[in-house]
C-alpha cells in the first residue's frame, strides 16, 4: 500500500529534485503547503498555517504517513508541531527549539563542548539598559535570536554601529519575533528561556575562520554524517557567496567536527531527522568554533550530493520518513567537486534587464547540468527584496559542477558574464548602479 508523504513550504525547483528520488519504495508526494503561503509574502503566518494543513490533512482522502520541511523557520518548527498532533514520527519541538532559538542553542553548546562556543549573552533591544550593560567587548554579532537568511544579524564594531543596529531591529524584528513566539507557546521551555521570547536578541563575541558545516542525520538516537561543506564568503566581505563540496578541510579538522557534532546531538535530544550544523576553523590556532545547528537538511547542499556523490541528500529525508534508515552512496557522481554560488551586488539599484530564455539556453549547452534560479525580475528595486542579509543583495543561484576547484571557479565567471544583469540606479537618489562582481578564488 503506498504511503502519503507531505511537504510543507514546497517549492518547484525543489520539489523537482524530490520527485526525481529513486528508492526503492511506494510512496506519493504531496504539497501540503506552499512556500509563498509559509515563507513568500515577507512574513509569516504561523497560526494560519498550521490551521490551513490541518483543514487540507482532514480532507484527506488516505493514510497520512509523514509530514516533511526543508526549509528554515518557520517549516522547521511547525513540522514536530503538525507531526505531534498527527501521532507520526519527528523530533520533538524542544529538541527543534534547543538548535533554533539561539540563545538556548548556546546554553546546551556550552555544557558539552564549552570550548567550542563562544562568549554570548541575551539582550532586550527595546530596554536601553540592557543595551548598556552588553558585557561582550566590540567587536561581536547581534541578531535576533531566532533569524532566517541573516535577517537583522549585524557586526558591531564600536558604540555607533550598535545604535544604528538597535534602531534597526527595533524597526523590524515584530516581524519574526511575533512568529517565533507564536511557535514558542506550542513548547514546554524551561525557566531560563521563557523570559527570552522572540523579540530579544542575542550578542555573539565575533569569530572568524574558514566556515564549514557538517551534514548527516540521527537514527534511532545515532548521529551520522554524509558530507562537509565549506561555506565561502566574498573577498573581505561578510556576505555570503558559494557552498562547495567536497570540503578542503584537513583530514584531522573534519573528524574533529563530526566529533563534537555526535556529542551535541544526542546532547540536544535531537533524533530521527536530517541535520546540518555549521563551524568555524581558524587554520593558525587550530581552534573550532560553533556558530549554529539548523534541524534539517540544507536544500542549498542538494544539487552538490547529485553532481560529486550521484544522489541528492532529499533521498535521506525521504528514507527516515519512510521508517528505514538510509543508504546514501559516496562519490559516485559525474563530478569532482561542485557548488552553488549566490550572486549578489551589494549597493542598491533597480534592476533592468535580467537573462532571458536565450541566455539560459545557451548555458544550459555549454555547461550541461547547470542549473539557474532567478531571484530578481526587470524593474525590481533590490532594497525592497525579501529575506536578504543587512549588506547584499542576492540575484541568483548557480548551481554547476566541474572536475575541481580551478575549473569550477572559471566556469562559475563565464556563466556569469553569460547572465548578463544589468541594473540602473535608483530615481532621485544620487547613487551609481550597482555591478555584479567576479570571483577569483
Amino acid at each position: 500500500m503506498s504511503q502519503n508523504v507531505f511537504i510543507v513550504g514546497a517549492d518547484p525547483f525543489n520539489m523537482q529534485k524530490m520527485r526525481s528520488v529513486e528508492i526503492d519504495a511506494d510512496y506519493q508526494l504531496h504539497e501540503l503547503l506552499s512556500f509563498g503561503e509559509v515563507k513568500g509574502k515577507g512574513f509569516y503566518p504561523v497560526e494560519q498555517c498550521l490551521e490551513k494543513a490541518r483543514e487540507r490533512l482532514q480532507a484527506f482522502d488516505g493514510s497520512i504517513d509523514a509530514i516533511l520541511g526543508y526549509w528554515d523557520f518557520p517549516v522547521t518548527a511547525m513540522i514536530p508541531i503538525l507531526c505531534r498532533e498527527y501521532g507520526l514520527p519527528s523530533p520533538s519541538l524542544e529538541s527543534v527549539l534547543r538548535c533554533e532559538h539561539k540563545y538556548w542553542s548556546r546554553i546546551e553548546q556550552r555544557k558539552v563542548i564549552p570550548d567550542m562556543t563562544p562568549r554570548f549573552g541575551a539582550v532586550d533591544p527595546f530596554d536601553d539598559a540592557s543595551v548598556n550593560g552588553i558585557d561582550i567587548p566590540f567587536p561581536f554579532w547581534i541578531k535576533p535570536v531566532k533569524g532566517t537568511d541573516s535577517l537583522l544579524a549585524f557586526k558591531v564594531r564600536n558604540r555607533r554601529e550598535l545604535d544604528h543596529s538597535i534602531g534597526r531591529i527595533r524597526e523590524r524584528i515584530d516581524r519574526i519575533g511575533r512568529p517565533f513566539d507564536q511557535i514558542l507557546s506550542h513548547a514546554d521551555l524551561p525557566e531560563e528561556i521563557a523570559g527570552i521570547g522572540g523579540h530579544h536578541c542575542i550578542i555573539e563575541e565575533s569569530v572568524g575562520g574558514r566556515q564549514c558545516t557538517i551534514e548527516g542525520y540521527v537514527f534511532d538516537g545515532e548521529p551520522r554524517h554524509h558530507g562537509i561543506i565549506d561555506s565561502i564568503n566574498y573577498p573581505k566581505r561578510s556576505s555570503f557567496l558559494r557552498y562547495q563540496y567536497p570540503s578542503f578541510l584537513p583530514k584531522r579538522v573534519k573528524e574533529r567536527i563530526r566529533e563534537a557534532t555526535d556529542t551535541l546531538l544526542p546532547h540536544l535530544g535531537y533524533d530521527n531527522a536530517t541535520y546540518n550544523v555549521e563551524y568555524f576553523y581558524q587554520p593558525k590556532t587550530e581552534k573550532l568554533m560553533l556558530l549554529e545547528i539548523n534541524p534539517r537538511l540544507s536544500q542549498s547542499h542538494s544539487d552538490m550530493f547529485e553532481k560529486v556523490d550521484g544522489a541528492s541528500n532529499f533521498q535521506i529525508m525521504l528514507e527516515l520518513a519512510l521508517g528505514r534508515e538510509p543508504d546514501f552512496p559516496l562519490r559516485r557522481g559525474r563530478f569532482g567537486c561542485a557548488a552553488k554560488f549566490h550572486v549578489r551586488v551589494f549597493e542598491d539599484g533597480v534592476v533592468t534587464r535580467v537573462p532571458n530564455f536565450a541566455d539560459l539556453q545557451q548555458i544550459q549547452e555549454e555547461f550541461p547540468e547547470t542549473l539557474i534560479e532567478l531571484k530578481v525580475e526587470q524593474g525590481t528595486r533590490l532594497s525592497e527584496m525579501l529575506e536578504q542579509d543587512s549588506y547584499s543583495y542576492d540575484i541568483a543561484h548557480v548551481h554547476t559542477g566541474a572536475r575541481d576547484q580551478k575549473a569550477l571557479l572559471e566556469q562559475y565567471n563565464r556563466i556569469l558574464q553569460a547572465l548578463h544583469f544589468e541594473f540602473g540606479p535608483v530615481p532621485d537618489e544620487s547613487l551609481e548602479a550597482p555591478e555584479v562582481e567576479e570571483i577569483t578564488s
